[in-house]
């Protein structure tokens, strides 16, 4: 038995597939491709395939990870262009390697987000805003956990914001929390910006570049 990691990308219509159709997707590609995919012991066994960090609904990834044990070697470019014969359109792997770091090591993620405006003084307006708003340290929202629904404090869930006005889009590079303890969605921050400022943008993309360690290194 071998453990593998995937790097995939998400983009396209793809970006609306829901985790659970994810699963089913992948364990499709996988035995399409016949690649010797190990299975549990027991009752019931089901396919080793484990999501490290699930992507959100709508958003696109650049280099999502997703491990996989296999039951003999297989040369990693034959992994990876088996799979990609057998993909939909809109995933694809880009990378097949051995893990490096633990899934537990994944702290924060890298983000990309575009939204555009109407008018340039919309997009100059809240992208001033925006980044008053984080660099004061404070932009509350409600945020749905196991325990329930609470209020939280963003700010204290982003690494880095940088954002900055280019006619009427706004282009934002931001770092947040991701893991299994503490973990901010893109989404939630962006919504959290615009009900602040009652913006009302055109449209908003949000592309998830890579994960990242506590030291902000590139979880491999």
């Amino acid at each position: 038995m071998k453990s593998v990691r995937l790097w995939f990308k998400k983009s396209g219509l793809a970006i609306y597939i829901s985790h659970l159709d994810m699963n089913r997707c992948m364990t499709r590609a996988v035995r399409r491709a016949e690649i010797p995919l190990w299975y549990t012991e027991g009752f019931n066994p089901h396919p080793y395939m484990t999501f490290l960090m699930p992507l959100p609904l709508g958003q696109t990834g650049l280099r999502e990870p997703l491990d996989i044990r296999i039951e003999e070697d297989m040369p990693f470019d034959e992994i990876r262009n088996r799979l990609n014969a057998a993909m939909p359109e809109g995933i694809e792997i880009v990378d097949v390697c051995e893990p490096v770091n633990k899934p537990n090591e994944i702290m924060a993620a890298e983000y990309e987000i575009e939204t555009e405006f109407l008018s340039e003084g919309e997009a100059e307006g809240f992208a001033a805003g925006a980044s008053s708003v984080i660099e004061g340290g404070v932009l509350n929202a409600e945020k749905r956990s196991k325990r329930g629904i609470k209020t939280v404090n963003l700010c204290e869930m982003v690494r880095s914001f940088e954002c900055e006005s280019n006619g009427c889009a706004v282009r934002i590079r931001t770092v947040l929390a991701a893991g299994n303890s503490v973990n901010l969605n893109a989404e939630l921050l962006m919504n959290a910006l615009f009900a602040e400022f009652a913006a009302e943008p055109e449209k908003t993309s949000v592309i998830r570049t890579k994960l990242l360690r506590e030291d902000l290194s590139v979880f491999a």
